[in-house]
């Protein structure tokens, strides 16, 4: 089982990539950085509590873990 810190760390990393495409994807659809950093900076919220709940469940599974 990994740490709170780890899962924190592990979204925190995946959600400023995140944060960086969802911002070039609105700029790109919207012709507005101001609307597409919006949009990224929602998503990146919504994405980020998701993903850390979505991390937290996985962690307490063992199906599929092996223990050397």
């Amino acid at each position: 089982m990994e740490t709170r810190r780890r899962s924190i760390v592990k979204a925190v990393i995946w959600n400023i990539m995140g944060l960086a495409m969802m911002t070039l994807v609105g700029l790109i659809a919207t012709g507005s950085a101001k609307t597409g950093g919006i949009m990224a900076l929602v998503n990146t919220g919504i994405g980020f509590t998701i993903y850390l709940i979505y991390e937290r469940v996985w962690a307490q599974i063992s199906w599929g873990r092996r223990h050397v």
